[in-house]
């Protein structure tokens, strides 16, 4: 949509640029182009410059681009000029609600209704609004449909990654879990007939001919440390460091375009069970969210490490934090999750500005 505008504005331009000079009031066409170069260069502004997502300097600029497409039809009284409200209620339309886009609309074709009727002294100007209002509503609803659009597609990437993060904690414990079966069944099938086998050796041992002793002996030591081992490898695998979240977290902001998050997991940042590493990453799930909807950051860091036997979770931005905060039905979710398993969570004002969350766990 931003290359039709750019396209829209190169065509009025070359109209502007091409036009004799009795086509302007004062004879010459320098303020028509200094309203264009005004128009464009918040446009520019808006889309290219401004931080990724909306923000409070958006309006400003649409302000502007209004008023640059209002003076250029008072300057240059051609049916080319209004083409730019048309490309102008297209980007309201991209940013502003229903309510209030309707607001701004209603206002700026009243402005363009009054210059057709008394600078250009149409005679019917309704009908010439009339026809705009059509090429207005069109852009306004394609670009409602492609915002809609572009937010279901964040949204199915957002959740296609939730799906991804869950499916590796899951595979995490399936592992764990086949390690704890192989363990078992050494243990108690192959420990249990060993253990069986020596205690046979022992006894042919003690009634033996003495021929066969020293054969015996053998196969008794062979037998003893070939238990050991198998008691030694049963220990190593049953060994449990817990469940790694480095994977699942990565998987979880792939599809976040902005802001940039940088991310830091400890080695032995690792916690038993899965329903703990499901709450961590719902808490960073939560998190991120809070930030690409309120907090307008160019960056996040996100920080897991262990601390004795409990785990450290921090994700903080760069964004526009408003000490206090008020906490909505996200950080309240984020908190009793936490609570049921024995975690903590504090805001904090972060260093740089934006807000910090401080979260603590039980590693079991």
């Amino acid at each position: 949509m931003n290359i039709a505008a750019y396209a829209t504005w190169i065509a009025v331009f070359i109209v502007l640029v091409d036009s004799p000079p009795q086509a302007f009031p004062e004879g010459n066409n320098a303020t028509s182009i200094a309203a264009m170069v005004i128009f464009l260069a918040a446009f520019v502004v808006k889309t290219l410059v401004r931080p990724s997502g909306p923000h409070w300097s958006d309006y400003p600029l649409l302000a502007v681009e209004g008023l640059a497409t209002l003076a250029l039809c008072v300057v240059w009284p051609r049916n080319m000029a209004p083409i730019l409200a048309i490309v102008f209620i297209a980007d309201c339309a991209m940013l502003m609600r229903a309510p209030m886009l309707i607001t701004v609309g209603l206002a700026f074709n009243t402005a363009l209704w009054f210059i057709a009727a008394v600078v250009w002294k149409m005679s019917h100007a309704w009908r010439f609004l009339l026809v705009y209002l059509g090429f207005q509503l069109f852009a306004a609803l394609t670009a409602w449909y492609a915002k809609r659009a572009e937010r279901t597609a964040a949204e199915l990437q957002q959740t296609n990654a939730h799906l991804l993060a869950t499916r590796s904690l899951l595979e995490e414990s399936a592992r764990d879990r086949e390690r704890l079966r192989l363990a078992r069944e050494l243990h108690d099938v192959a420990g249990h007939k060993l253990t069986a086998l020596k205690l046979n050796l022992t006894a042919l041992e003690r009634a033996g001919d003495a021929a066969v002793q020293p054969s015996i002996k053998v196969v008794s030591q062979l037998a003893t440390e070939l238990l050991d081992d198998i008691r030694g490898v049963v220990a190593q695998i049953r060994q449990h460091d817990g469940l790694d979240l480095r994977q699942a977290l990565t998987q979880l902001i792939v599809p976040l375009p902005s802001p940039r998050i940088h991310l830091t997991v400890a080695d032995d940042a690792r916690v038993d069970s899965v329903a703990q590493a499901e709450t961590l990453l719902r808490v960073v799930q939560e998190g991120l969210t809070n930030i690409v909807r309120h907090a307008h950051a160019d960056n996040a860091w996100i920080d897991l490490r262990r601390e004795g036997d409990m785990v450290r979770l921090s994700i903080r931005d760069d964004g526009r934090g408003i000490m206090p905060l008020r906490e909505g039905f996200g950080l309240q979710g984020m908190r009793e999750r936490l609570d049921a398993v024995g975690g903590t969570l504090d805001v904090l004002p972060a260093s740089g500005g934006g807000v910090a969350l401080a979260i603590t766990a039980p590693i079991s």
